[in-house]
């Protein structure tokens, strides 16, 4: 097992995965930014060292801070968390170099499914169903995109092979506008992302978004944690999730729960993943992998009793998958609210002090997060200040229980999205289960 290991982030996710040592005996040091001193992980870490000041590029993005700080604390392992460095390959890479096991796949393979392109490429071969398109980069030649375009069907989306968080993407409805979308959207990736590289898929009307949670050792053994459905989005960032996701096909959720394992075996694939899908009509289509844990994790966690954070640990002190699928059960129903530090209506960013806090609790509630009473929520990072993750033993009742559990959360000095979450939660059309990705934004929309 892991002696200890620096935590490579802030907020709920890093005090998550210091809980998660505790429980394997493993010591942590917590690095953080000068804004950040009073972070609950923090706190509770065996040690602490500050990486460098508020701005992220100047901490939680400084490769060689975060490195020193391994050094000179004598961790053996660091883990990334979410977002920042947790899929930039070469940050892997240097952790890997510099003597470190970094809590996550290879370099190659965070490169491989990091560029759109490539890891389209490699789940056909692994039998992952994808999205009708191009085939890889849209070709130099007018005539041969627009013969592409009509091969998969107005509308079309051109898509950045290294974009991400729904930048890099413009969607096409006539021929028209074809060749000036595609030219518009490679100027805009080699500004964005340093790749102007382009690919064209078919643009899918009316879809949900699925996901399939992966765990692999690295060493040939693979397993999947179910589905989750992430579509209440706003702005392509997800709201609330809910595992498993309703109204799915059976026989299209066991063959592309299947291809997901194979495609991690195929790949090499070590640690926790997920692989996204749009899903309509039946059909899942895949749009991309995350090398990492996600936010949403908690709600495979409930349903399965797997806790994520702890096997990407034990992987990563080389011991093989400890679990097989016919171990793994889904139990109950479970949803998670993001709960951000923003205005319910302006979505504007409210940071502050937090003058009166209290989490909801009872049977089947789980509370995700470093806030406590007088702490301030600093302007430099995202908004997320928590996850509200109820479980129940049918989607209804866990529906019900996280309605009354966003009656109890208690928020005070600063303005936040409970409010939002609330009229989701009792929302009749999500009550039934199965909206697509537009459903929010359009009611936002019409509640104008």
């Amino acid at each position: 097992m892991l002696n200890k290991v620096l935590i490579a982030n802030r907020g709920e996710i890093a005090l998550r995965i210091l809980r998660a040592c505790k429980e394997l005996g493993i010591k942590t040091v917590a690095v953080h930014s000068t804004a950040d001193r009073e972070l609950k992980h923090v706190k509770l870490a065996d040690e602490a060292v500050c990486i460098g000041p508020a701005s992220s590029t100047e901490s939680y993005l400084n490769i060689p801070a975060i490195i020193a700080a391994a050094e000179v604390t004598d961790a053996d392992a660091i883990h990334p968390g979410y977002g920042f460095l947790a899929e930039r390959a070469d940050f892997a890479e240097q952790i890997e170099k510099s003597g470190f096991k970094f809590i996550g796949p290879t370099a190659d393979v965070i490169r491989l499914m990091g560029d759109k392109v490539s890891a389209i490429e490699a789940m056909k071969k692994a039998g992952v169903p994808t999205v009708p398109g191009s085939d890889g980069p849209v070709p130099k030649d007018p005539t041969r995109c627009k013969e592409i375009a009509q091969r998969i069907g107005y509308p079309v989306i051109i898509k950045a092979a290294a974009g991400g968080g729904g930048r890099g993407m413009r969607v096409v409805h006539e021929e028209k506008d074809l060749i000036g979308s595609i030219e518009v959207t490679q100027s805009e990736a080699a500004s964005a992302f340093g790749d102007g590289t382009v690919y064209m898929e078919k643009f899918l009307t009316n879809p949900r978004h699925v996901e399939i949670q992966v765990i692999a050792d690295g060493q040939g053994n693979a397993i999947h944690l179910g589905d989750r459905d992430c579509s209440l989005q706003r702005r392509h960032q997800k709201v609330l999730e809910e595992a498993p996701a309703p109204h799915i096909d059976p026989d299209a959720r066991a063959k592309v729960q299947e291809a997901c394992v194979n495609a991690c075996i195929n790949i090499h694939y070590r640690g926790a993943g997920t692989f996204e899908f749009l899903y309509e009509d039946g059909h899942f289509y895949f749009i991309e992998m995350n090398t990492r844990v996600q936010v949403e994790h908690p709600v495979s966690e409930m349903v399965t009793g797997v806790d994520i954070i702890k096997e990407q640990l034990i992987i990563a002190s080389g011991m093989p998958l400890s679990l097989k699928q016919e171990d793994i059960k889904i139990v109950g129903h479970a949803f998670e609210c993001r709960i951000n530090a923003e205005d319910p209506s302006t979505f504007m960013p409210s940071p502050g002090r937090i003058t009166q806090f209290h989490s909801p609790g009872g049977l089947g509630v789980r509370w995700d997060s470093h806030i406590y009473s007088g702490y301030t929520v600093p302007p430099f990072y995202d908004s997320m200040i928590g996850k509200l993750i109820t479980f129940a033993p049918t989607r209804a009742e866990a529906l019900l229980r996280m309605s009354s559990a966003l009656d109890e959360l208690v928020v005070n000095g600063i303005k936040t999205n409970t409010d939002l979450q609330k009229r989701l939660v009792q929302d009749p059309q999500f009550a039934k289960g199965g909206v697509n990705i537009h459903y929010l934004e359009k009611k936002l929309a019409d509640e104008q």
